[in-house]
Formats: structure tokens, sequence, C-alpha cells
């Protein structure tokens, strides 16, 4: 299995920027994609974006131009670097890994690390 521990959240000003760490542990070699989430109070948790393990990403519109994942594989980390924030980018992430290991799908989480962006 894989397991994800997020760090790098925090209170951050309109206009700010974070970078969020994942750090994956485990079966690293069967890790399928890397995916960034968020939930904000009172709504369901919804994609922000995903790298895979050829090095694609993708993004939803809300956050294009303006966050980028990337990874250093020395670390098996994988950063969301998150720009111009906004107070509806106020959430907590979560990171998400998912594969197959001995012929079994799995989708792992993290415990998830809050931001916060004042107006």
């Amino acid at each position: 299995q894989v397991q994800l521990v997020e760090s790098g959240g925090g209170l951050v000003q309109a206009g700010g920027s974070l970078r969020l760490s994942c750090a994956a542990s485990g079966s690293i070699i069967s890790i399928n994609a890397i995916n960034w989430y968020r939930q904000a109070p009172g709504k369901q948790r919804e994609f922000v974006g995903t790298l895979t393990s050829g090095g694609s990403t993708n993004y939803v519109d809300a956050v294009k131009g303006r966050f980028t994942i990337s990874r250093d594989n020395a670390k098996n980390t994988v950063y969301l670097q998150m720009n111009s924030l906004k107070p509806e980018d106020t959430a907590i992430y979560y990171c998400n890994a998912n594969g197959w290991l001995n012929g079994r799908y799995y989708s792992n989480w993290g415990q998830g690390t809050q931001v916060t962006v004042s107006s």
C-alpha cells in the first residue's frame, strides 16, 4: 500500500502563495497518479489537479494558471504550488494516490491540511 502525509497548509492573505507537500511512502512504484482534492466548509470534496506517473498534469478550471503540481522523485514528494490565492480557495486540501498493487486497485488518502485565505 501507499501512505500519504500532507503538509504546508496555513493562513495567507488573498494574492499570496503557499506550497503544499504530499510525502508518499510504501509501494511508490505502484502509483498511477497523485491527485489533489479540496473540501470547503459545507461543500463536497472536489478535484483540484492530478499528476500522473508519466508526468502529465491536469487541473480544474478554477485553478488553471494559478496552481502547479510538481514532484521530487528523490524525496517521494509531490507538491501543489498555489499562487494568486483567493478566499474561495479556503479548504482542507487532500492528496490521493491511486494505482494497482498485487492485482488490486487502491485509492489512498492523506489526512489533509488546512488552507485559509483571508480577504
